[in-house]
C-alpha cells in the first residue's frame, strides 16, 4: 500500500452536544486550507460535518505522521486548542478507516440505526471534495465503494424496512408526550432536509396544522405548500409561537434563536398551556434556559437517544448481517489498495492476457477438430500466448515509467479499470452524470 488512510472523527458516542457544537467545523474552508498547507504530507482530504458527527478523511503518503497536525488544524478552525478536542476524537487507519466509513455510509454508526439521511450527506461531502480538487484516486474509489456498499446493505438486509431518522425520532417523542396529535399545531423552524422529514412525519402522525418559519421565505413557502401548511417570515417567529403546541428547530444558526425571555410573553398569551420544543440543531437553536419556565418542555438531539434505542433493538439482528457484508467489502477494498503497487498490477495484467488467450485458443482448437496435427496445435498456442504478452508490453513499459512519478497510482488505477482487473460490475448508467474534466 503506497498510502495511509486516516479517518479522524467525533460523533454522538464520543462527545455530547456541547462538545459537538464547539467542533462542528463551521469554518470548513479554514480547516481545509490549514490541512492542505501541510504540503506533500497530505494528498487527499474530505470532510463530513453534520449535527451528529464530524468525519475527516485524509490520505497521506505511506509513513507520514499527520495525526497531530490534523487535530491542530481542526481545533484552530474551531477557535479552540487541540488538547480540548483530543479526548473526544477517534482515529482509524487503513482498513479500519475503510470499514468505519462503510459503517457510516450504511447508517450503522448513526444515532438512529440504519437511517438513510447520512448517505445523502456523505454524497454532498464527497461532491464538495471533488469540486475543490481534493479527492483523487483513493478518495474517489473509496467513496464510490462506500455508496455501493450502502446500497447493498439496504438491498440485502432489513435495516431500512421503515423510515427512520432524527426527525422521525423527534416526532415519535412528541407522540409519547401528547398521545393524540389531532388537536395539536406544529411549527418547523428551518426548511432544510431535516425539517422536510419532520414535516413528513408530523403530517403522518395527524397534527391539526403545520407552519414553517425560515430565514429564506421562498423556501418556507415551498415547504409549507407541499404539506398544505402556512409559511411565515423569520421576523414573525416570536409573534407566531403562541399559536403552536409543538416546535421543531433545525436551523444552521450559530447562536440560539429562542431564549427564555422570548417565551415568557408567549406562555402568557397561551394562558400557560404546555409547549413542547425539540431542538435537533447543532449548535442548538434554543437556549437551555427555557427549561426553567413552567409548562415548557425542551428536548435536544441527545434526548432523542431513548427513542432511538427502541429502534436499535428492533434492527440489531439486521445490523449483524449488514456488518458481515461490510467486513467482506472492506477486505476487498484492501486488496484493491494493495494492487496500487506496480508489481500486483503487472501480474494481474499478464494473467488476464493469458486467460483470454487460452479461452480463444480452446475455441480455435475446437473448430480445427480432433484430426488437427500436434505441431499445428502447438503453433497456434504459441501464437496466442505470444500475442497476448506483446499486446501488454507497451502498456507495462508505460506503467513502469509513470509509477515512479508523483501521483503515479492514478495510472495504475486507470489501467486496472480499463482492463477490469478487479472484475467490477459497472451499471450502464454509472457515468451518465459525469462532467468533462472530472477525475474519477
Amino acid at each position: 500500500m503506497q498510502h495511509d488512510i486516516h479517518l479522524f472523527g467525533l460523533n454522538h458516542r464520543t462527545a455530547g452536544v456541547e462538545v459537538r457544537e464547539c467542533f462542528a467545523l463551521k469554518d470548513q474552508e479554514r480547516f481545509e486550507e490549514c490541512v492542505l498547507s501541510l504540503g506533500r504530507t497530505v494528498s487527499e482530504v474530505m470532510v463530513l460535518s453534520t449535527c451528529n458527527r464530524v468525519e475527516i478523511l485524509v490520505v497521506a503518503p505511506r509513513g507520514s505522521n499527520v495525526s497531530g497536525k490534523v487535530l491542530e488544524c481542526w481545533a484552530n478552525a474551531s477557535g479552540r486548542e487541540s488538547p480540548e478536542l483530543a479526548p473526544h476524537v477517534y482515529e482509524h487507519r487503513d482498513l479500519a478507516a475503510v470499514e468505519h466509513l462503510f459503517l457510516v455510509a450504511s447508517g450503522l454508526d448513526s444515532m438512529v440505526l440504519g437511517e438513510p439521511q447520512i448517505l445523502g450527506q456523505l454524497k454532498q461531502a464527497y461532491k464538495a471534495s471533488v469540486d475543490k480538487g481534493q479527492a483523487r484516486v483513493v478518495v474517489n474509489r473509496l467513496l464510490h465503494k462506500a455508496f455501493s456498499v450502502a446500497k447493498r446493505v439496504r438491498t440485502e438486509t432489513g435495516i431500512g424496512t421503515s423510515a427512520v431518522s432524527i426527525s422521525y425520532a423527534a416526532v415519535e417523542l412528541a407522540k409519547h408526550i401528547f398521545g393524540e396529535m389531532g388537536d395539536k399545531k406544529a411549527m418547523l423552524i428551518g426548511a432544510g432536509e431535516m425539517a422536510e422529514l419532520a414535516a413528513t412525519h408530523l403530517v403522518g402522525s395527524g397534527v391539526n396544522s403545520l407552519c414553517v418559519v425560515n430565514r429564506t421565505f421562498a423556501r418556507a413557502e415551498e415547504l409549507a405548500a407541499r404539506f398544505k401548511g402556512k409559511a411565515y417570515s423569520f421576523s414573525e417567529l416570536i409573534e407566531r409561537l403562541p399559536e403552536v403546541d409543538i416546535v421543531i428547530t433545525s436551523t444552521g444558526s450559530p447562536e440560539p434563536i429562542i431564549r427564555a425571555r422570548d417565551i415568557k410573553d408567549v406562555l402568557k398569551k397561551r394562558k400557560y398551556k404546555p409547549m413542547f420544543f425539540i431542538d435537533i440543531a447543532v449548535p442548538r437553536d434554543i437556549d437551555p434556559d427555557i427549561n426553567s419556565l413552567d409548562n415548557v418542555y425542551l428536548y435536544d438531539i441527545d434526548d432523542l437517544k431513548e427513542v432511538v434505542e427502541e429502534n436499535k433493538a428492533q434492527r440489531q439482528s439486521e445490523a449483524e448481517k449488514a456488518r458481515e457484508i461490510i467486513a467482506a467489502e472492506s477486505v476487498k477494498f484492501g486488496r484493491w489498495l494493495d494492487s496500487l503497487d506496480l508489481q500486483p498490477t503487472i501480474v494481474d495484467l499478464l494473467s488476464r492476457g493469458e486467460i483470454l488467450a487460452r479461452k480463444e485458443l480452446r475455441k480455435t482448437l475446437k473448430r480445427l477438430g480432433p484430426d488437427c496435427a500436434d505441431e499445428v496445435r502447438d503453433a497456434v498456442e504459441t501464437l496466442a500466448l505470444t500475442l497476448s504478452r506483446k499486446l501488454y508490453h507497451d502498456p507495462l513499459v508505460f506503467l513502469k515509467r509513470r509509477s515512479h512519478e508523483e501521483g503515479g497510482e492514478r495510472f495504475l488505477d486507470l489501467a486496472r479499470r480499463m482492463f477490469n482487473l478487479d472484475l467490477d460490475s459497472v451499471p450502464p448508467e454509472a457515468h451518465l452524470d459525469r462532467k468533462p474534466g472530472t477525475e474519477d
